[in-house]
């Protein structure tokens, strides 16, 4: 598994947020995990439809590590995972939110690139 040469270095709140649940995959995650509820890895997998799989499995990983996302792990034959968000990912979810409202109201005022709105959005 890669590791990072230096050590993170922030210094503000707002870095440590940005760290956590920034990033392409990792917003996207939380959002469809809030939506759903509980997902097995195969379905979170078709819910991002264009991720490949060492992405998924890597931002989950973090996202696990950042006890954002659950990952729970039944005995059973075939073997089954499935991951929810903590009550520290669910926490993140209304800000989230509130940067979707943001971007769709300021996103708008270009007229040259359109944005299409995630499935999973009803925010705007």
């Amino acid at each position: 598994m890669y590791q990072k040469k230096l050590q993170p270095d922030i210094r503000c709140p707002l870095e440590y947020g940005l760290d956590v649940f920034g990033g392409k995959w990792k917003s996207r995650i939380i959002c469809v995990l809030a939506a759903m509820e509980t997902l097995r890895y195969g379905e979170l997998r078709k819910e991002m439809s264009n991720i490949t799989d060492a992405v998924l499995a890597s931002t989950l990983k973090e996202l696990i590590a950042d006890e954002m996302v659950l990952r729970k792990s039944y005995d059973e034959i075939p073997p089954r995972v499935e991951y929810s968000l903590t009550e520290k990912g669910r926490s993140v979810v209304p800000i989230l939110q509130s940067i979707c409202h943001w971007a769709g109201v300021f996103y708008k005022e270009d007229t040259e690139h359109k944005m299409t709105q995630c499935q999973r959005c009803d925010y705007l």
